[in-house]
């Protein structure tokens, strides 16, 4: 599924019309987005968690030349699934 599909079966769930289906699902993502960015995490009952997760700088190997390559620390995006979310893929 990608975004407009996801819109478009927002939109017939919650009996909305697709630009107000879009402008929900928009404001989901930028308000996901904006509080992993300022470093908090987001917790939803049922269905899951997201939040950071710092990944430290380590050593890498080039797989063609095997030279060796210094990669920064950084923050990834983590989600974990809550029990809701994987007893319904599950059954």
């Amino acid at each position: 599924m990608n975004k407009n599909e996801l819109v478009s079966a927002v939109a017939e769930k919650a009996g909305l019309t697709k630009a107000d289906a879009a402008s929900a699902v928009d404001a989901v993502f930028e308000t996901v987005q904006g509080e992993l960015k300022n470093g908090g995490d987001i917790r939803l009952a049922g269905f899951g968690s997201f939040s950071v997760s710092r990944r430290e700088a380590s050593k890498g190997r080039n797989p063609s030349t095997g030279a060796e390559v210094d990669i920064p620390a950084r923050n990834v995006p983590k989600f974990s699934a809550g029990k809701g979310l994987k007893d319904a893929v599950n059954s």
